[in-house]
């Protein structure tokens, strides 16, 4: 539990940063009668939560986070992140991206709450916090954000338009979200 306390911080703190850059780019890009700027805040406020939320558990477990060296998985995983904040990546490709992590996050803990999974009860309070509905339906939020851009896009290159590209980034930066996952939950686990 404390490995994993300073490493998922130090992650937070950048994944705070990006988030920042996504709302920016919903505020430039969006619609504002969708709403995406009101998920994206909402979500913003969570993190607010989480990141006293791990100083607190850190205080509880005798971590000191500001003396956490971020492992290499977790180096990857942020320069990945800071590398999407930039201003010429696509709003669609960032909300994609932002979807996914929070979904792999928020699936990842609700199977741990799910029957016969036999997780120990000092890890409940940290799948409950995760893996819970309210969260889910953020991540849901999120998901029909991240889906309406992608068929737009679609939508463009059907007309002739611009989208393909988008379309192909977006699909590329999934499939990376996913390769840091798994190389950040096997961090995590050790087996990194």
């Amino acid at each position: 539990m404390q490995f994993t306390l300073g490493q998922d911080y130090i992650f937070v703190r950048e994944f705070v940063a990006f988030a920042a850059s996504v709302l920016v780019k919903a505020w430039k890009e969006s619609d504002d009668s969708k709403g995406d700027t009101e998920v994206i805040l909402g979500g913003m406020a969570g993190l607010h939560d989480e990141i006293a939320w791990f100083k607190k558990e850190a205080s509880k477990w005798g971590v000191e986070l500001s003396e956490t060296v971020p492992q290499k998985a977790n180096q990857v995983y942020c320069r990945f992140l800071e590398s999407l904040m930039s201003p010429e990546v696509d709003y669609t490709v960032a909300i994609t991206v932002f979807w996914a992590i929070e979904a792999v996050y928020q699936e990842s803990f609700a199977h741990c709450l799910e029957p016969d999974t036999n997780t120990p009860p000092e890890l409940q309070e940290v799948c409950q916090r995760w893996g819970n509905d309210g969260f889910g339906q953020y991540c849901h939020s999120l998901k029909k954000i991240a889906n309406r851009l992608l068929e737009k896009a679609s939508d463009d290159l059907i007309m002739g338009k611009a989208g393909d590209d988008v379309l192909k980034k977006a699909e590329v930066e999934l499939i990376r979200v996913l390769e840091h996952e798994v190389e950040f939950w096997n961090m995590s686990r050790g087996t990194a």
